[in-house]
């Protein structure tokens, strides 16, 4: 088992992350290189949004290509992480009386799992187990969840959230790789703010006048709110790991919970 408490994460990126090096995939390596190795990683990712919130718990979870049109190296590629049962249950027990199911085969880690953990923790020698979104549940839900799944840290669990900001992939800019439009980049802005000085407030973020350019679907959003539940409950300090938008309409804003 860790003999430290490991931070909290999120981030997200484009499924080429995994076999690209760049700005951003140089910011997740060097963050990850400066860590102890922890018990396990919870990932919630945005690209498991069921109508259930379910956990897996398969010992040798699937690397799932959620995605089409990308090279073939891309799907050739494995993350061969473990998943552990174990911790699956604990999971399960942690946030009791909410309910959480156990999924023994459907899933396993799709690319906003490993897209990203394959940089910070590029050997795949941590076991990793992912919880699914649920897609009928408001904000409050899942910012609450995030609350009661921060304890898992306490027992040497990372906890993962895999997601972006601003993600709104019709309106992205081609020819802008390394910038945001305005109302990308001040929604982003809000967002850091929040997360870095008061978590509990970013359910109000539904309220912004530019949520629904941010976020027209909320998958990508949710992860976030799940880590601001786990900011607020664990009372640390939120650090930037990467930041900026890309493409006009997508945020790569990375923040992490101190250890």
């Amino acid at each position: 088992m860790s003999n430290f408490t490991p931070p909290s994460f999120f981030g997200h990126g484009s499924p080429m992350n995994a076999i690209e090096f760049n700005e951003y995939t140089d910011k997740w390596r060097s963050y990850g290189a400066s860590l102890p190795t922890p018990r396990a990683i919870l990932s919630i990712s945005a690209h498991w949004f069921i109508n259930a919130t379910a956990v897996t718990v398969m010992d040798s979870p699937r690397t799932i290509h959620d995605f089409y049109g990308f090279p073939k190296p891309l799907f050739d590629f494995e993350y061969g992480a473990s998943g552990s049962r174990e911790v699956a249950e604990l999971v399960i027990d942690t946030v009791k009386p909410t309910w959480i199911g156990a999924d023994e085969d459907q899933w396993g880690l799709d690319h906003g799992t490993w897209s990203v953990l394959t940089h910070i923790f590029p050997a795949a020698d941590i076991p990793v187990v992912q919880l699914s979104i649920d897609a009928t549940k408001d904000l409050k839900y899942h910012y609450d969840l995030g609350r009661k799944l921060a304890s898992l840290a306490y027992q040497g669990v990372m906890i993962f959230g895999s997601g972006n900001i601003v993600h709104n992939l019709g309106s992205m800019d081609w020819s802008n790789p390394s910038g945001g439009f305005s109302w990308a980049e001040d929604f982003d802005k809000r967002s850091r703010d929040i997360i870095e000085s008061n978590p509990s407030s970013v359910v109000d973020l539904v309220n912004d006048a530019n949520f629904a350019l941010a976020s027209p679907t909320p998958d990508h959003f949710l992860p976030f709110v799940y880590f601001a539940g786990i900011a607020d409950e664990l009372k640390r300090n939120v650090v930037n790991v990467v930041e900026g938008c890309s493409f006009g309409s997508i945020s790569m804003a990375s923040y992490a919970v101190e250890a």
